[in-house]
């Protein structure tokens, strides 16, 4: 049901709903027409063919003591039924001949030149009305020939009429050459006719200028959509939405979305600077408190037990405010790449294997093994810090949990498109009705001091204070570069595996 709503609200499906009905709509509209026509058609030639049989039937009794001698003077019997509609020609074919090549004029009204006569002969020859004509010398003809005059005029020819008298075997020729047949699509397809076309011609333009307009939004809103990738993807093009914008009537919505666009990287300006002054105004108090207090601690007797409890937690809770203001700094600095992440070409391969060769020192503390894989020259668009936030963390996160002798994996390579980050450990995992939770902001089940469930790889401070926003720190981070993140128990054996998959460039 959602996929069958939006079909028929997105523009491209309106667009090929649009196509079709401009294609189909002429097909149906022209068999009509072309029905039509032809009933016209049908009773024009009925028309012209009594026409003819009843010219025929008025000259019919000269043709009959018509001889040799007489044949020159038939073009004046035509002249008497000829009028400025009506044009005809006389043929005859002497019994001594035969077949359609024996016929020949004798007369023609109004007078048309030899030329012409020679023409209209071999075209009817070349169709075989003549023929046909030749072997009974019976039956009205109907025709629906155009012949071309050396005039640059055209005439349609619209009856042949048969008369067998004792001399041979007549033929009346009945044409015309009236607007009323010119212009229809007699002796011609009807797509041809004058109408048709014109009609053809003002239906394409509209669909063309229909489908222009809808073609010129489509192609803005892809030039909108290309230049906001663009800025999510840390380009600078160096242009607005109103300057790639071509349609005059979406000027106030390329505005709009280039005041958006500032507002957002003010506000990621505005928040990565409250970031810093905040944990700058928290911070230096914090300093002041803890370094205030070590002189009472000097001072105190070493058997005043209480009071050195007091100072100790003090000193825990100074602790625990300050990993508080640090992560409320990394909080609002990940909001503020979210409005506006920067980014650049990085060698995700390079920068992957100088954080997992930092860690020898503390593989070797914990008695921990590395594994790495790592294809090179795997280059991402993204923050060079952000991901060394995203690596720093998941890796820490599976030191923590690993066992004395334990491996850790490292795995980056290209998978078509798309680039992997595979980390794994062979820690206890985590408990599969966590899982779904385990990227929620808050989120932690760790006892302070215990690395237990796997939900917070790097969401610590001293002393084992965790505050369950590191996973949600790297989905955040790993989401803003268009990328995703999961996480799974490993199925082979114990341990758990995060993978990050982000788009690859070039």
């Amino acid at each position: 049901m959602a996929r069958t709503r939006w079909l028929w609200r997105s523009l491209a499906s309106r667009l090929a709903l649009l196509t079709i009905v401009f294609l189909a709509v002429p097909v149906l509209i022209y068999d009509q027409f072309r029905r039509a026509d032809e009933t016209s058609q049908t009773l024009l030639l009925q028309s012209a063919q009594q026409q003819g049989r009843l010219i025929a039937r008025a000259i019919q009794p000269e043709l009959g003591r018509a001889d040799r001698a007489s044949l020159p003077q038939m073009g004046q019997v035509l002249t008497r039924f000829a009028d400025d509609r009506t044009r005809l020609r006389l043929l005859v074919r002497p019994r001594t001949l035969s077949g359609g090549d024996g016929f020949f004029y004798v007369g023609a009204a109004p007078a048309v030149s030899t030329a012409d006569l020679d023409a209209e002969r071999r075209q009817l020859v070349e169709q075989g009305v003549l023929d046909r004509l030749g072997s009974s010398c019976e039956g009205n003809v109907p025709l629906a020939m155009r012949v071309p005059r050396t005039s640059g005029a055209e005439e349609v020819l619209t009856s042949i009429t048969p008369m067998n008298t004792g001399f041979g075997c007549w033929a009346l020729v009945t044409s015309n050459d009236t607007e009323a047949l010119l212009g229809s699509s007699l002796g011609r397809p009807y797509w041809k006719t004058a109408n048709v076309q014109l009609a053809a011609l003002i239906y394409v333009a509209m669909a063309g200028l229909v489908l222009l307009v809808l073609v010129g939004v489509m192609r803005n809103l892809h030039r909108f959509g290309d230049l906001a990738r663009d800025l999510v993807g840390g380009e600078s093009p160096g242009e607005s939405f109103a300057q790639r914008n071509t349609v005059p009537e979406l000027a106030g919505v390329a505005e709009a979305f280039d005041r958006m666009v500032d507002t957002l990287r003010q506000s990621a300006v505005q928040l990565r600077r409250a970031a810093e002054d905040n944990a700058h105004a928290f911070k230096t108090p914090i300093a002041v408190i803890r370094q205030s207090t070590e002189p009472l601690r000097r001072a105190l007797p070493e058997d005043d037990m209480r009071s050195h409890r007091a100072l100790t937690m003090i000193d825990k809770s100074l602790d625990k405010l300050d990993g508080l203001v640090s992560f409320t700094r990394r909080m609002d600095e990940a909001a503020a790449d979210l409005l506006e992440p920067p980014r650049k070409k990085i060698n995700m391969s390079a920068l992957v294997e100088r954080m997992a060769n930092s860690y020898t020192g503390l593989l070797s503390e914990r008695k921990l093994h590395m594994r790495s894989s790592i294809q090179p020259g795997v280059v991402v668009r993204a923050s060079e810090d952000i991901l060394e936030t995203v690596v720093e963390n998941v890796v820490e996160n599976a030191v923590s949990f690993s066992p004395a002798d334990a491996t850790v994996s490292v795995r980056l390579g290209r998978n078509g498109r798309t680039v992997e980050l595979v980390v794994e450990d062979e820690g206890p995992g985590v408990d599969p009705g966590n899982l779904p939770r385990i990227f929620e902001r808050y989120f932690s089940q760790r006892e302070a001091g215990k690395g237990m469930p796997q939900d917070d790889p790097s969401g610590h401070t001293a002393e084992g204070t965790h505050f369950g926003i590191g996973l949600w720190i790297v989905r955040r981070n790993i989401e803003a570069l268009g990328g995703t993140v999961t996480g799974e128990n490993r199925r082979d054996t114990r341990g758990f595996r995060m993978r990050i998959v982000l788009p690859v460039v070039g």
